[in-house]
């Protein structure tokens, strides 16, 4: 699998698939991850599509390793709850860099445009955890429409800004997955979001299973056909 690394709207990015691809998928990684943790989906969906995968700007460090963040959470408090097994409803919340981040990864997204020569209707945005919620956030508020959107273990956040936005996404495809185990993220508030995604209008395609904040075999095999439908 060739991988290129390039730095596009200031996120060191890695490239893998054809250069002839008519399909760009952009996928983020999750909070505390490594810059390159889903590269390797791209070999295992193996479809004949281009893959973005840009590292989150903001570096956690000291015992986190090489661990990045789209935006900063309160450690302290996330540890707490992954103890108590209690998953935190984080719809109300507007995170402070969310604003950042959204622009960084709008501005990455034009920037793969123009750089592959393709438009947003060839180009499906996703991701797992914060970088699903970072994808359907630039989507809200792009004004041209996406291929499609793609939330592996995300929730709903920035409810009061979201909710109005929604209908844009009428007529857009949108893949989501969520493991009813989950104790970090709610399955009731992802069945919430998924819920208001279809009342606005967008083609969901739901995946729960059993498990928790993951992404499964089972779920990979759907996203494929999901991509591969693009």
């Amino acid at each position: 699998m060739k991988i290129e690394r390039l730095e596009i709207a200031g996120l060191t990015t890695r490239i893998v698939g054809r250069d002839d691809a008519k399909l760009t998928v952009i996928l983020l990684h999750g909070f505390g991850a490594p810059g390159d943790d889903l590269v390797s989906l791209a070999q295992y969906l193996d479809i004949p599509a281009r893959f973005v995968f840009p590292e989150a700007p903001l570096e956690l460090g000291g015992m986190y390793g090489d661990a990045r963040a789209w935006w900063m959470l309160d450690l302290s408090r996330l540890e707490a709850q992954l103890r108590g097994g209690n998953p935190h409803d984080r719809s109300a919340e507007i995170p402070e860099g969310l604003s950042a981040a959204r622009e960084q990864v709008s501005r990455l997204v034009d920037q793969v445009a123009a750089r592959f020569a393709t438009t947003d209707d060839r180009i499906v945005l996703g991701g797992f955890s914060q970088g699903a919620m970072v994808s359907l956030d630039v989507a809200l508020h792009r004004d041209a429409r996406l291929a499609g959107v793609v939330m592996l273990s995300g929730t709903l956040i920035a409810e009061s800004e979201w909710t109005p936005r929604m209908p844009k996404l009428a007529g857009v495809p949108v893949f989501q997955s969520h493991g009813r185990g989950d104790a970090l993220l709610p399955f009731v508030v992802a069945e919430t979001l998924r819920d208001k995604l279809k009342t606005a209008g967008a083609l969901v395609e739901w995946h729960q299973f059993v498990g928790g904040h993951e992404i499964p075999a089972s779920v990979l095999a759907e996203l494929g056909q999901f991509l591969l439908a693009r």
